[in-house]
Order: structure tokens, then sequence, then C-alpha cells
């Protein structure tokens, strides 16, 4: 669910009883019926009862009052507030059982992946060729969703505001703890356990950004013309993995299959460019990928007149909705 639920919602009503009835301290007797009954009919299938709602409403709200150190209204919290992955992260904090079904199916966007299987990517990554231990890191990071790893800390879920999207943010929880580690065994800075990684130094951000210019160029003249239709094709057009599928005659799983290896193999490879240059900053992944999108759409390998030319010598086209947007 996006964030801004509250201009949809309560301008729907014809009134706005933000400014009226919202409090310092707690969101107005509308709004929390809303929000309850908004979350009940868009996830009917979990258990969730108002009281534990009231509970995991207040819970949320102090938690990102103690992480921002600054008196916060109620209003900015909700307008800012993803209602269905916070609701559901509190269902199973409540240990719902169905809540967990829904948990254990979402998807990461990015690729389409469930998020278990995004998080086994990552452990490959992490930990490459120990496969005990990219096992027992996805299983580990179930166990302390629910339960500490240190005493006098949070679970996993506990420490969810609802102020991102949850299953990236499970992700990247993920990815901190465990490069926490590494890190720590090798006498570095921890990361932060829930928060965006450690960001770079304004004044070297535009050599990195070069630097990963450079490299993601280097990977993408070594690319196969098929990898760079499916490149254009989710990139460019933002087509699902189906749509993309049909389109080039191929079974679905195959291009989820080719999206995985071509992302991972991108990634690898511009990371250890990154890091032979010095890299110090965390996540990599996550600084790869954000930059990546730009660079892609920019790369004329990549431009619609390249991407009709490959389809045409496949025998295809661009559906007539999305040449026309070009």
């Amino acid at each position: 669910m996006e964030s801004g639920f509250w201009n949809l919602v309560l301008v729907s009503q014809g009134k706005d009883y933000r400014v009226a009835e919202v409090g310092p301290n707690r969101p107005s007797a509308l709004q929390a019926d809303l929000l309850f009954h908004f979350c009940r009919m868009q996830l009917p299938t979990v258990s969730f009862n108002r009281k534990q709602f009231d509970h995991h409403l207040q819970r949320a709200f102090d938690l990102f009052m103690a992480k921002v150190g600054k008196p916060v209204a109620w209003e900015t919290w909700l307008e800012n507030l993803y209602p269905l992955d916070w609701y559901l992260a509190s269902a199973c904090l409540e240990g719902d059982r169905r809540a967990w079904d829904h948990l254990f199916a979402a998807r990461a966007s990015r690729v389409d992946c469930l998020l278990v299987d995004a998080l086994r990517a990552r452990a490959m990554r992490l930990y490459p060729r120990n496969e005990e231990r990219q096992e027992n890191a996805v299983t580990e990071f179930w166990t302390h969703l629910l339960v500490a790893d240190t005493e006098g800390t949070l679970p996993v879920l506990e420490r969810y505001d609802g102020q991102r999207p949850l299953v990236p943010w499970l992700i990247r929880v993920f990815q901190n703890w465990h490069v926490s580690q590494l890190r720590h065994r090798a006498g570095i800075q921890a990361l932060p356990e829930d928060d965006l990684a450690l960001p770079l130094p304004d004044s070297e951000s535009g050599h990195w950004h070069e630097t990963f210019c450079q490299a993601a160029r280097e990977c993408i003249t070594e690319l196969a013309e098929n990898e760079l239709l499916i490149l254009g094709l989710r990139v460019r057009y933002r087509m699902s993995q189906r749509d993309a599928a049909h389109l080039l005659g191929l079974h679905e799983g195959t291009i989820s299959r080719q999206t995985t290896q071509l992302r991972d193999r991108l990634l690898d490879a511009i990371s250890r460019r990154l890091l032979e240059q010095g890299w110090t900053g965390e996540d990599l992944s996550g600084f790869v990928l954000n930059e990546m999108g730009s660079l892609l759409m920019d790369d004329p390998r990549l431009s619609a007149d390249r991407l009709a030319a490959l389809l045409a010598r496949r025998g295809r086209k661009l559906p007539a909705s999305l040449a026309s947007s070009e």
C-alpha cells in the first residue's frame, strides 16, 4: 500500500477531518476507524482485533518518534504510513498464522521473486561457496523476526515503524545485519541495523558515480542480444515477467531465471570494481541497483530504436501502446 493513504481516504469522505480532530499524541477516532476497517477489508483472512490494532498503532508511532529524536505529529506519521505493510507486520507479531503466510508469499518487486528467494540471493553473495552458511543465514533471520539476537535489543519486526515498504526493508535489514557481522570480524565499523546504509562522503560521491558508470558500461558491452532485450523490456518499458515472456515467446520461468542471473552477474561484476577502487560504503547492492536504472535508460544499446531492431530480428515488435510512448 502506497504512503499518502489519508489523502485518498479522507478526501473521499468529503471533509477534511485531519486538522479538526487529530491531536498531537493520538490519531482522531475517525482516522483510527478508517485505517482499521481499510486494513481488515484488504486483508480479510488476517485475524487482528481492535485492541491489538490500537496497541500496535501506538507502539509503531512511539518507535518512529524515538528514531527521529524529535516531536512528530500523528498526522505526519499517518500520512507516510504504508498501512497494509504495517498491519501485516503487526499481525505477525501477534502470531497470526495467515499473516505469516502472506509474508512468506510476499514478493520483492524489483525482480518479482519471493522474499525468501531474495534473501537467499543476498546470502549467496555474502557467503560465496559456503552453502551451509547461506542456508543458516536465512534460517537465522526468520528466527530473529520475533526473537532478538542480543539481549536488550528488539526483534526485527518490532523495529518496523511502517514508514517504508516492508519487503525491501526486511531485505535491507538482512543485508546490513550480516554485513555488520563481517565488518565486525574485520574490525570495521558496523552498519545501522535497520536504516539506510552508510552514505558516501560528499566529496567522493562524484568519483564513485564515475567509477560505477565506467564499470557498468563495460559490463553492458559484454551482454548478449537476448540479455539486452530482457534489460530493455524490464527497465525501459517496465514490462512484467509475464508480458516479456509472452512477447519473446518464452516461458515465464525462463524470463525469471534469466533476469535473476543477469542481475546477479552485473551486480557482482560492478561490485568487484568498486571494491577494487576502495569502496567502504554499504550496502553495495543498494548503491548499484539505485544507480543502474538511470544509466540503463541513457545507454544507446538500450535505446528504443535499438530494442525495436533486436525484436524485429526475431519477427516481433512492441505492443502499439508501448511503441507510441517513446
